[in-house]
């Protein structure tokens, strides 16, 4: 994020997106929430797809933040699928849970994006950050088909979440996630996944 505005503005625009959704996203209304002069927001973002990009730009700072444990696993010792197991369920637990207010708004900016070429892009990229690290850390735990498998383990993730947030389903406790993302893990990596307790 370029300046302590920047973040402030996108923070504001995040919190809009979840609370209010694309609708509800405004200059005006970013003003408000950030308790900025009117104006401030189009001074730094001058058009709708600025304010979008800013916001998803910041979306993917604390994201990145978030991930660090399971971005930075694969440096020195190969990760063992118990450990990974567990940090791919925490890491959804605080998505669904402590960050929920920026998974929906992630949603929001996803289905934007359906519609926006330019964001898309933008979109894309971001993404990107965290896909192939996955892959990268199935490859040092001894996935057959790391890439095959970095998919999986995203849309398992990203399905987990959905519906979670917005589908019909009841939302996981912690345990329901290591145990699904543990089941997930076996298929991918045979026999290196403890199975849980009964």
């Amino acid at each position: 994020m370029k300046s302590q505005r920047a973040e402030l503005v996108a923070e504001a625009a995040i919190t809009l997106l979840a609370e209010r959704g694309m609708r509800g996203l405004t200059h005006r209304a970013v003003d408000e929430e950030a308790g900025l002069p009117p104006g401030s927001t189009s001074n730094l973002a001058r058009t709708r797809l600025a304010l979008l990009e800013l916001a998803l730009e910041r979306l993917t700072e604390l994201e990145t933040a978030a991930f660090t444990a399971l971005l930075d696993i694969d440096a020195g010792e190969p990760p063992t699928s118990d450990t990974l197991v567990e940090l791919t369920a925490q890491v959804l637990w605080v998505q669904l849970t402590v960050d929920r207010r920026r998974t929906v708004a992630r949603y929001e900016l996803a289905l934007e994006a359906t519609r926006r070429p330019e964001l898309r892009r933008v979109y894309d990229e971001a993404g990107g950050r965290f896909r192939a690290p996955v892959v990268m850390i199935l490859a040092a735990a001894g996935s057959p088909d790391p890439v095959r498998h970095g998919r999986q383990v995203v849309a398992f993730g990203e399905g987990v979440m959905f519906d979670a947030i917005v589908g019909a389903g009841a939302a996981p406790t912690l345990d329901d996630l290591r145990l699904g993302v543990g089941e997930l893990l076996r298929g991918m990596l045979p026999g290196s996944v403890s199975q849980p307790e009964t």
